[in-house]
């Protein structure tokens, strides 16, 4: 679920953004937050965002990379009346955090949205500044995460906006947030002229899942089950039975319910026709290709049937989809 942030461009003020680099921070997950909002200033003729980078004490702070930052203030000099703090870590977050730190990031006012990219996410659940809220971040952390932090909603998504707060999984996702931000805040032509000028095709939605890979997804699981949804990927367009399935398999088809039922909570056909449905929903957004085209590309036999199995699954019709 995502909510606005900020007011909208009619009573649009500039955005003060404090970057609060910690050892280890990603420059790539750093780049693709700062970035756009540079350019949308750029683009747009106007100072819409001032950016501070922030560091907890006087030195450079080193990057994954090893490369160093120098930033413009420390936590005890920081600029006064910051609109945002994102936070940029690494991820795992390897290191105790500073009490200064945690006390700095508490001592934010609640007007101020807190951020964060990569790493940053577990950062503010350190700092219990994340309870209550839907929150994403890496999904090699997502076990890990659920387990220390149950008081955080955990989303598997690229990017959560949730009030005040906003988390995203590392690298481009965090251009995909920052984007969302400047379209709530700016104008859609705004956003349009960003992406092309980084050569975004199209911004990628806050209600799309991280790609987690199928051995993770599915832990401990047995080898028939990754082979039976390795089958499904596999075969999107002219789908499997579920007695097809076992029979490659080599297992009955009650063994093949009873696996999906304990490890994926759905019966074999449930769940391939979401793997189906989320693979048409990509190519609605991604591609020009007509609606019916992708249809029979995704395994249904009609518009119809897909239409309907569309809006009964996501609540709209593929063609307004597509408009959306």
């Amino acid at each position: 679920m995502q909510h606005s942030l900020l007011a909208s461009s009619t009573t649009f003020a500039r955005q003060r953004i404090g970057v609060l680099l910690l050892p280890g921070f990603s420059m790539l997950s750093h780049a693709c937050a700062v970035e756009p909002l540079f350019m949308a200033n750029q683009l747009s003729g106007q100072l819409l965002y001032q950016i501070f980078t922030l560091n907890g004490d006087e030195q450079p702070v080193r990057s994954s990379a090893q490369l160093t930052c120098n930033t413009d203030y420390t936590l005890e000099a920081s600029p006064p009346d910051l609109d945002m703090v994102l936070v940029c870590a690494p991820s795992p977050l390897p290191y105790a955090l500073p009490a200064k730190l945690v006390e700095w990031l508490r001592q934010q006012p609640n007007r101020t949205v807190l951020g964060g990219l990569a790493g940053g996410a577990e950062v503010l659940a350190r700092a219990g500044l994340l309870e209550g809220y839907r929150a994403t971040l890496p999904w090699q952390r997502f076990a890990a995460f659920a387990q220390a932090y149950p008081q955080v909603t955990l989303s598997q998504q690229l990017f959560e906006i949730d009030r005040n707060r906003m988390t995203c999984a590392s690298g481009t996702a965090a251009m995909d947030m920052m984007l969302t931000m400047v379209r709530q805040q700016q104008n859609d032509r705004l956003v349009e002229q960003v992406s092309e000028h980084f050569m975004c095709e199209r911004i990628r939605m806050a209600d799309e899942r991280q790609h987690v890979p199928l051995r993770h997804r599915l832990g401990h699981a047995p080898q028939s089950l990754v082979d039976a949804v390795t089958l499904m990927e596999a075969n999107i367009e002219e789908p499997l039975s579920t007695l097809e399935l076992s029979e490659h398999l080599g297992i009955s088809r009650r063994q093949l319910e009873r696996l999906f039922k304990k490890y994926l909570q759905a019966v074999p056909s449930r769940y391939y026709l979401n793997l189906r449905l989320q693979e048409a929903r990509k190519q609605l957004r991604e591609s020009d290709r007509p609606v019916g085209d992708i249809a029979f590309a995704t395994g249904f036999s009609s518009g119809a049937h897909f239409s309907t199995a569309y809006r009964n699954h996501f609540g709209l019709t593929p063609r307004e989809e597509r408009l959306g």
